[in-house]
């Protein structure tokens, strides 16, 4: 896309990032959505080794730029700031922190850095410490969550950053990316639509619970430990929900919630696993490859809003 500062300055057709969704966002899924034009990224909340693995099984299947998402509050987050570089990885999203300390390493490396941030002043201090570019994601996406919504987060942090701003949460169709345009974004995050991609690896199961999903079926739950996480409701956030509202303690909602994520995503358990997931579900009812995805979501932006210049690439 011409003369937009996102897709220049990460060499992309489409400025379009997968989501790093964890036990989900794999090699297969990252390569798929680099090699048809945006940036893929690889999950980086996993063991070391296994992301070492995706890193090149991705390079094996395109030569494109993708990422590594690095939660910064993991207990790996160390090894996977070191991982990056030596598996020359082109982009670094990061959450739950601050990259400030790995900052100068990375950029030796002629790595771009691209930490999601929920409010303005998070973004401020991002653009500080010297990132490339920010995600700004509402509350509408699915996993961890912020307060405010895309609608009013991505306009207030547009105008308190210089830096290329990519808006995330509630995104699933051109009318979505349009949106986002419009409110001052110059690209887009999305996942839960890349979640029923063909290449995505996750259970069956949990593509069918996306497909199927109407507008209300999200809730927030864990907003009492801090970390409000939005998935789509089931037994498990029913029984969430209702432990929080007796008032257990911390420990025992995280017992609770401990490896639920692997249950929806890998063993397709339904009722006991946790199927995060956007409010934008209720939108998402076919399954395609990710170039389809990325395709469609752009030539109706640009047929309906005439956004681009009338120019779909």
């Amino acid at each position: 896309m011409e003369n937009n500062r996102v897709c220049e300055l990460l060499n992309i057709d489409y400025p379009i990032f997968q989501g790093a969704m964890a036990w989900i966002a794999d090699a297969s899924l990252a390569a798929a959505v680099s090699e048809a034009g945006g940036i893929g990224i690889i999950t980086g909340a996993a063991p070391t080794e296994w992301v070492k693995e995706q890193i090149r099984e991705a390079k094996k299947l395109t030569k494109k730029p993708f990422g590594v998402n690095i939660m910064l509050m993991s207990e790996n987050a160390e090894e996977i700031a070191e991982l990056v570089c030596t598996e020359k990885v082109s982009i670094v999203t990061t959450g739950a922190g601050s990259p400030g300390k790995y900052m100068e390493k990375w950029k030796s490396n002629n790595i771009k850095v691209i930490p999601v941030v929920a409010s303005v002043a998070l973004a401020k201090r991002m653009e500080k410490a010297g990132a490339h570019a920010i995600i700004a994601e509402g509350t509408e996406s699915g996993g961890h969550v912020g307060q405010l919504t895309t609608m009013a987060l991505i306009p207030q942090v547009v105008d308190a950053v210089n830096i290329p701003v990519i808006a995330a949460g509630g995104i699933g169709d051109g009318r979505g990316v349009a949106a986002s345009f419009m409110l001052g974004a110059e690209g887009v995050q999305v996942g839960t639509r890349f979640l029923v991609a063909k290449e995505c690896t996750v259970s069956q199961n949990y593509k069918d619970k996306i497909l199927k999903a109407k507008d209300i079926d999200t809730e927030v739950t864990g907003k009492s430990t801090g970390h409000p996480v939005r998935v789509i409701k089931n037994k498990l956030s029913r029984t969430y929900a209702k432990l929080e509202k007796e008032g257990v303690s911390v420990e025992e909602l995280e017992k609770l919630g401990a490896g639920a994520l692997r249950k929806a995503a890998v063993e397709g358990d339904m009722d006991n696993g946790s199927i995060m997931s956007g409010q934008i579900a209720g939108l998402v009812n076919k399954e395609q490859t990710s170039k389809e995805i990325i395709e469609e979501m752009f030539k109706e932006a640009d047929e309906r809003f005439n956004l681009f210049g009338g120019k779909h690439e």
